[in-house]
């Protein structure tokens, strides 16, 4: 009886005390220091901010490279992966230049111990007018392929985002972006859900537990003008039980629209984490 009731109390503990993801944010890295004092341990920055050859030189990368060193909030994950004009799909794809560029991004990621990249590129991966969808999807499979080969070579995880249908008109799902994702098959190409971009498109919370072995990263906020959690009171548990069930342990990271950022980081913060808890801490 004792063992049994023992069990139970493990059980239980274990239950009530599994692991919850821990929330981070998107933003500049000079607002680090108010990262810090606001709670959040993880940040996301964009790829033309810390690795991007085409707005950082090699000599201001060795400052950079510095800065990311000596943050408070350590640099989780870099955005804004592919520029616009680096098409992946399409008449005009030059795979070379798409390939030489994304390998410099992986290089000084590695160098500043960045382990995940985050594909979205909108409008890299935007389909032209005209173009045959099922051809784009072959190509962006290939050229995936090859740019997860190059991500493996240099220790990073690249995670494709699902975005919605008024930013680019390919991969506007977390279904679409799962489909690539699994037909791409490679172990350095997972997938990133976005639940702001699920809103927007209206998408079932259940697509996250059929794509749960894949998703290794997370991103949110609010449907309404991209805002912060708690703006006007959106509901994300449903979309957090989801979680749950594929037992997702990793970052939410709040990629937002700030009015204020100093104002609003602690509420914001604050709000998910309720719903968080009470998803989580639920038996």
């Amino acid at each position: 009886m004792r063992i049994i009731f023992c069990f139970c109390f493990v059980a239980t503990f274990l239950i009530l005390h599994a692991q919850k993801p821990e929330i981070g944010i998107a933003q500049e890295m000079v607002n680090d220091s108010l990262f810090q004092a606001s709670g959040y341990n993880y940040m996301v920055e964009s790829v033309p901010k810390c690795f991007s050859p085409r707005t950082i030189s090699d000599a201001q990368f060795k400052d950079k490279l510095a800065a990311i060193k000596n943050l408070k909030t350590k640099l989780y994950a870099c955005n804004v992966f592919i520029p616009g004009d680096l098409k992946l799909v399409g008449p005009e794809v030059d795979e070379k230049a798409v390939l030489q560029y994304v390998e410099v991004v992986f290089q000084r990621s590695q160098a500043a111990g960045v382990k995940m990249i985050i594909w979205g590129s909108g409008g890299a991966r935007r389909v032209p007018d005209g173009f045959d969808k099922a051809k784009a999807t072959e190509q962006f499979i290939s050229i995936a392929r090859k740019v997860a080969d190059l991500a493996k070579r240099y220790d990073v995880m690249l995670v494709l985002e699902n975005l919605n249908s008024t930013e680019t008109n390919f991969c506007t799902t977390l279904q679409e972006a799962y489909n690539i994702v699994r037909k791409v098959n490679h172990p350095n190409h997972r997938l990133c859900a976005d639940i702001y971009h699920m809103m927007k498109e209206n998408e079932d919370p259940a697509i996250i537990e059929r794509s749960g072995k894949y998703i290794v990263h997370c991103d949110l906020a609010e449907k309404e003008n991209r805002a912060a959690p708690g703006t006007k009171g959106d509901d994300f548990r449903p979309y957090l039980r989801a979680l749950k069930k594929i037992k997702y342990s990793g970052k939410i990271i709040l990629e937002c629209w700030w009015s204020n950022l100093a104002t609003q980081a602690v509420p914001a913060r604050q709000y998910l984490q309720a719903q968080m808890d009470e998803v989580y801490n639920k038996r």
